[in-house]
């Protein structure tokens, strides 16, 4: 993966979604990876305070962190818990720059702070957003929002000055890689002033391998016999093909990095003294 360091509030997803590739690790913890799977989570109650103590070590460099890469900071627990808002908040005082991949569209109840943070470092948002068809997201994200809630609220974040990216993953052979449900995500994303995409095919590990092909014959069973073809004996299928049309919509609707001017930091708290 594309960082260093990783933040998770959170261990496990209520989402479950079918090809949620955490299930692979799951597996290998000797956890639940079938559809147990998300029924119950783990809270870090204090992820935020070991996380302050983490960031003034004299040896923390300011990587960037990325959060949620095992696990969605604004799955339904995070209304509760308020965790991955706390870390925000710690990540911003530190100065220290950050992303977060999400599903959730709770993450504009955050606004403040990430304006807040994105004053001191860098700080990015992806909505993962494969499909916007309505009836494969509903049999392979059950847990989540619709996706066109997630692109409201990236116009939100992106109104708020925030730098907000959709990620097209995973791409799912035979059902989402259509070339009409590719640019129906693309114009979307454009329309909701997203300053980048990326799309990926999907990934099966053991664990996730199984739990999705189970799925796909209940709901495609058609579609079974393609995939033992293509991911019999590996984890991957090509993908260079599916990049390359995502790359080729986004440059026709003219979705581009377009980075934003930083927001100026706030000036420092000066001690005022009081003249007798």
């Amino acid at each position: 993966m594309g960082f260093g360091w990783s933040l998770n509030p959170y261990m496990g997803c209520v989402h479950r979604c079918t090809f949620c590739y955490v299930r692979a690790f799951e597996r290998r913890a000797d956890r639940p990876s079938d559809d147990r799977y998300g029924r119950s989570i783990r809270v870090k109650t204090n992820v935020a305070e070991v996380l302050r103590r983490e960031l003034a070590r004299p040896s923390w460099e300011r990587e960037q962190v990325a959060i949620g890469a095992a696990t969605d900071p604004y799955q339904p627990a995070e209304g509760r818990y308020r965790l991955t808002r706390a870390c925000l908040g710690v990540l911003g005082e530190a100065a220290n720059p950050f992303s977060i991949i999400t599903r959730g569209p709770m993450i504009v109840r955050d606004v403040d702070v990430l304006v807040e943070a994105a004053r001191r470092a860098e700080v990015g948002v992806t909505f993962s957003i494969p499909t916007l068809d309505h009836e494969i997201w509903r049999r392979t994200e059950p847990g989540t929002a619709p996706p066109r809630q997630r692109l409201r609220a990236l116009r939100i974040l992106v109104d708020a000055g925030i730098r907000v990216g959709v990620g097209m993953a995973p791409i799912l052979p035979g059902l989402s890689d259509r070339p009409e449900l590719l640019a129906e995500v693309v114009r979307g994303a454009r329309e909701a002033g997203a300053c980048g995409i990326w799309a990926n095919l999907l990934y099966l590990k053991p664990g996730t391998k199984e739990h999705f092909l189970a799925a796909l014959e209940r709901d495609w069973p058609e579609l079974l016999p393609r995939y033992e073809e293509l991911y019999g004996r590996r984890a991957y299928a090509d993908s260079g093909e599916v990049r390359g049309a995502v790359r080729e919509l986004a440059r026709a609707h003219g979705v581009r990095d377009r980075r934003r001017v930083r927001l100026t930091p706030p000036p420092p708290a000066q001690q005022m003294t009081l003249a007798v």
